[in-house]
């Protein structure tokens, strides 16, 4: 009998190799049963975990937007009383995590995003929004004199820069992922200090 954490363990499977094969493919290039040949199981299998393609994809799109949040927050309470730049490194960091182990999400959000049902695209646009305005307050807590509406925007040219991974080639053809890592890090810094005029 399969218990619940083998259960979790195979949706995360699932959810993994969809994401990999809608962002290689598109959401209309794959079926149910590519998706359930990706993790072993028959494509009619995977209805005991998802109602269907749909719904894995608003779980992936939903539950990235929501982790992203909830990581934040995270590191920001972990900070707590840290000097604001090392705040700023910790967020940084995360979103470079994300960036790099979950190039197929970026994808996916970029092409399918629209596929969602209004109330799910519109739960990823309101975690979204929260996330952006977690990084607004800590960046204009590093750079006081910045006003909000360019914070605003700073914040969301880095995540383009950082969201840029899927553009960098196989993973295999990168330099590393510590070497870059650090070069996205350096690089949103310099974007921020530039955005600031520092």
């Amino acid at each position: 009998m399969a218990t619940r954490t083998d259960a979790s363990t195979r949706r995360e499977q699932i959810l993994k190799e969809a994401a990999r094969l809608f962002a290689e493919r598109g959401f209309h290039g794959v079926g149910v049963d590519e998706i359930g040949a990706a993790v072993g199981i028959s494509g009619p299998g995977l209805y005991r975990h998802f109602p269907g393609k749909d719904a894995m994809l608003a779980e992936l799109l939903v539950g990235i937007s929501g982790q992203l949040l909830t990581g934040a927050r995270r590191r920001r309470e972990e900070a707590d009383g840290a000097p604001a730049e090392s705040v700023l490194d910790s967020l940084i960091e995360g979103h470079i995590d994300f960036a790099i182990d979950d190039r197929p999400l970026i994808t996916l959000h970029d092409r399918e995003l629209d596929r969602l049902r209004d109330s799910d695209r519109k739960l990823v646009r309101q975690l979204q929004r929260q996330y952006v305005e977690l990084w607004v307050e800590v960046l204009r807590a590093v750079y006081p004199g910045l006003a909000e509406p360019a914070a605003r925007s700073a914040v969301h040219s880095v995540f383009g820069l950082l969201n840029s991974t899927p553009h960098l080639g196989r993973p295999g053809s990168l330099p590393g992922r510590t070497a870059t890592a650090e070069l996205l890090h350096r690089m949103a810094r310099g974007a921020f200090g530039a955005a600031a005029g520092a």
